[in-house]
């Protein structure tokens, strides 16, 4: 597939297209865009994020797990992120280490648990 039609356009139009092509279900296609959006703009979490979650809903969770870790590791309190490793680590089978992610992303919305 021709990679220009996903690296056209500046860094705006590429973050609109990315979210037309997750609002679509194109996960692959958002993930496409993403990828070189990621890598121009490090530090921003958003596309990121939406880069976790596009290789989340295709499947490709060691992808989103490596994204989600970068993001956590930035910042700790970032709660959508947390909450998505806890559940791309239970899709993984990988219940125990989710438990923790999970509850700190409850704690974060402030959903406690009784004691």
């Amino acid at each position: 597939m021709d990679m220009t039609y996903y690296d056209h356009g500046t860094a705006a139009e590429r973050w609109e297209r990315a979210q037309q092509f997750f609002d679509a279900k194109d996960y692959a296609g958002a993930a496409r865009v993403l990828v070189g959006l990621v890598e121009e703009v490090p530090e921003q979490t958003g596309p990121r994020l939406l880069l976790a979650r596009a290789y989340y809903h295709s499947a490709q969770l060691l992808r989103a797990e490596a994204e989600l870790r970068v993001i956590v590791e930035r910042d700790p309190v970032e709660h959508y992120a947390r909450l998505m490793l806890g559940r791309t680590l239970q899709r993984q089978a990988r219940h125990e280490e989710a438990e923790s992610h999970l509850k700190i992303a409850s704690a974060l919305a402030g959903e406690f648990q009784d004691a």
